[in-house]
């Protein structure tokens, strides 16, 4: 009898270990649990954490089972959604191929850091500062500002950067589109997310391009980012970008409303006279040129229309309350329009 128990421990040591894989602890729970594993958490901090988070009933059979499978070492740090109706493999594949919890965020074209940072503070994801402090506060030029930090320098890793000044942000970059977050993503992920995107999006026809054109990466996105806050049509901001360009070379100063409000940080429409003198470097009513860097960050069409502008007779524009843009060739013209649409 003694000599049948003892042939039977260890066919009862594998039941009992097979029951602790393949039988969740609770297969009836619709509870779920969002559970964390930590950058540089191996199987021992997690089968403990989930013994503590009531996922499973035994936390060793846990780690047994990872090391037994050879997957000890591919379990991905994240936020998962677990529930205790799950039984270890499942758990186990999740954690292998990753499959944290997501969260979408939308940057809208012609967004600037300001509006991006407030965006991600209002998600509740990180504080608005945090993000000027990695990717540069809106209308800094940092060779005048020592109180703030400087932003991280993301050159090495992307090309496009390289002829970008050293003494402002990211301003420009940061490419609008819709992105799937995993849960716990750090703020650099997320940038370096909108700056792959950027990567792609400006393709090595473009850049080749913009070559041909004799004008930097740095300059086009700026451009971009004037015409882009200031039109909406596709056919507007070709036209608009066509004046600019034709404006930068006579040169006449720009006198872009949108440099004023990006400078002043203050949802309006119409400047002041007072707001015109603002001693800025991306103040165009001020300064001749380009200003001192994109003012948003502007979507593939502004980026395209500021490649390819519109060649007219126009040399003047305006935006009238309704939106709609009023082209003038003459400053006559412009003043006239100036009179009707915007007394």
């Amino acid at each position: 009898m003694r000599k049948h128990l003892i042939w039977a421990i260890p066919f009862l040591i594998i039941g009992f270990l097979a029951a602790g894989v393949y039988l969740p602890k609770n297969s009836l729970s619709e509870k779920e649990v969002i559970f964390n594993i930590e950058k540089g958490e191996g199987s021992k901090d997690i089968s403990f954490n989930l013994e503590k988070e009531g996922l499973v009933t035994w936390g060793p059979i846990f780690r047994i089972y990872v090391l037994i499978t050879g997957v000890s070492g591919k379990l991905q740090a994240g936020k998962y959604l677990l529930s205790s109706s799950m039984n270890i493999p499942e758990m186990v594949k999740e954690f292998v191929v990753g499959d944290v919890m997501k969260e979408e965020i939308t940057i809208i074209e012609g967004w600037n850091l300001r509006d991006i940072g407030f965006y991600l503070e209002g998600k509740g994801m990180f504080q608005a500062e945090e993000l000027w402090e990695l990717a540069g506060f809106p209308a800094i030029d940092y060779s005048q500002v020592k109180d703030l930090p400087t932003p991280v320098d993301f050159s090495s890793d992307y090309n496009f950067l390289k002829e970008k000044p050293e003494n402002i942000g990211l301003e420009g970059y940061l490419f609008p589109d819709t992105y799937q977050i995993n849960k716990g993503a750090t703020l650099e992920e997320i940038i370096r997310k909108m700056l792959n995107n950027f990567d792609q999006k400006l393709t090595p026809d473009l850049r080749e391009e913009i070559k041909k054109q004799e004008k930097s990466i740095f300059e086009i996105v700026t451009m971009a980012s004037l015409v882009e806050k200031e039109v909406r049509t596709k056919e507007e901001k070709e036209l608009v970008s066509g004046i600019l360009w034709k404006r930068l070379k006579a040169g006449i100063p720009l006198q872009v409303d949108a440099t004023i409000i990006y400078v002043t940080g203050r949802l309006q429409t119409k400047i002041s006279k007072e707001e015109t003198e603002i001693d800025s470097p991306f103040n165009t009513y001020k300064y001749r040129g380009l200003p001192l860097g994109p003012i948003c960050n502007p979507g593939l069409e502004s980026i395209l229309a500021a490649m390819y502008p519109e060649d007219s007779q126009y040399l003047y524009y305006l935006s009238k309350p309704d939106g709609e843009t009023v082209f003038s060739k003459t400053l006559e013209e412009h003043n006239l329009a100036k009179a009707k649409y915007l007394k």
